[in-house]
């Protein structure tokens, strides 16, 4: 049974960090693209970031926040900079065929159960 178990969020100021990390089991990730999104209050899921032989950011994080990870441990981690109260969302690890399937929803084959960041002002 494949499983995506999300950790590190919480409670953060505007313009600290804060680093989240997903531990993935079940099966071998590899050859699978990695990707992170995340879902504020009252709004879709959206996309953040992808790595999967080479990486892709959403634009409103480009600068601020780098995808990593360790396919020996199957994880994935988003290191999250000058974080802003915009940002607060719950963040979920998910695992798509491909990099370019892993950026849209609709391409996700497995979903974590997410993690909460707060940033306030």
């Amino acid at each position: 049974q494949v499983q995506l178990v999300e950790s590190g969020g919480g409670l953060v100021q505007a313009g600290g960090s804060l680093t989240v990390s997903c531990l993935a089991s079940g099966r071998t990730f590899g050859s699978y693209a990695m990707a992170w999104f995340r879902q504020a209050p009252g709004k879709v899921r959206e996309f953040v970031a992808a790595i999967g032989g080479s990486i892709k950011y959403a634009d409103g994080v480009k600068g601020r926040f780098t995808i990593s990870r360790d396919i020996a441990k199957s994880a994935v981690y988003l290191q999250m900079n000058s974080l802003k109260p915009e940002d607060t969302a719950v963040y979920y690890c998910a695992v798509g065929a491909s990099l370019r399937t892993a950026q849209a929803i609709s391409g996700i084959d497995y979903w974590g159960k997410g993690t909460l960041v707060t940033v306030s002002s």
